[in-house]
């Protein structure tokens, strides 16, 4: 599937002008990329790195990868994706929680730059919270960010209490970012930790915003009211998901994508704008949480 000039000029336009801007005033777009499970198939490396590049291509210049994945070999293939390309990437890895101390961030920091074939991260993320005391690891981030490794800092998979203790510790108000499972069908965060992060002027992220393949992943896409919007936006259901997941203009979805035809499809859902009527129905069917829900996490 080729698509013309102008084709990938609307698309990335539509990216342009939906865009969600981090505490330090840098702006992203609303849709970046995902890389779990990338890098782990030798056989679908190529096609891996082409849908990578494909979305830089497009405008979805976020992409989002870690340590953890494929120990290393995920953050391999976004090197070799963005070779020549790092100037139009804004750069996301992670660190183990058990890396997170001052005696090993460093270390493994380097480590992820050197798989990625970079000399900075834009962006560096605690992948979950661990035995590691927060203010430890502040402190090894904000001496990354000082010695030029990254750019900026943030948390993942932090409920509102752990997000609380964050900004109650010194420096945790540089926080950029936290990165949390979120879609249609998994909206704990809707209820306490969303509206604390619009309250504390800090987007959050959303990983798996399609939810993660299986069972829920099918029920979500083959429901008969996404079915009935994407039809009246002439869109895809995963269109429809995926425009839910960035409506409030304070999230960043990094779906993931490896067939071309996705990777574009991803794309083009920044262009789509649900109505209060096509809210107010999905909200039927996936009700917003009336209390407060443990942290979905996978």
């Amino acid at each position: 599937m080729s698509l013309h000039d102008h084709e990938i000029s609307t698309i990335k336009q539509s990216l342009e002008n939906r865009v969600v801007a981090l505490p330090d005033g840098t702006a992203l777009p609303v849709i970046g990329q995902g890389t779990w499970y990338m890098g782990e198939n030798p056989q679908a490396k190529n096609k891996e790195i082409k849908a990578l590049q494909l979305g830089i291509e497009l405008g979805m210049k976020l992409i989002d990868t870690a340590e953890m994945y494929g120990n290393g070999d995920s953050e391999r293939l976004v090197g070799e994706a963005i070779k020549e390309r790092r100037d139009q990437v804004f750069l996301v890895s992670k660190v183990y929680p058990h890396h997170a101390g001052l005696d090993s961030i460093e270390s493994a920091c380097e480590n992820s730059l050197k798989r990625l074939g970079t000399d900075h991260l834009d962006l560096y993320l605690l992948h979950w919270r661990g035995r590691v005391p927060l203010a430890e690891t502040i402190e090894g981030m904000e001496r990354l960010r000082k010695d030029g490794k990254i750019a900026r800092w943030g948390v993942s998979n932090f409920d509102t209490e752990d997000m609380k203790e964050l900004w109650d510790t010194a420096n945790g108000k540089k926080c950029a970012t936290n990165q949390v499972l979120y879609h249609l069908g998994s909206r704990g965060i809707d209820y306490d930790l969303l509206p604390w992060h619009q309250e504390h002027n800090m987007p959050a992220m959303a990983y798996s915003p399609l939810a993660q393949g299986g069972s829920l992943r099918r029920q979500l896409l083959s429901d008969p009211v996404i079915l009935e919007v994407a039809e009246k936006h002439n869109a895809q259901p995963l269109q429809i998901a995926l425009a839910w997941t960035i409506r409030s203009n304070n999230v960043i979805a990094i779906p993931k994508a490896v067939q071309e035809e996705h990777v574009i499809a991803n794309a083009q859902a920044a262009a789509i704008q649900l109505t209060t009527e096509d809210l107010n129905s999905l909200d039927e069917v996936f009700p917003k949480p009336t209390s407060k829900m443990p942290l979905d996490i996978i």
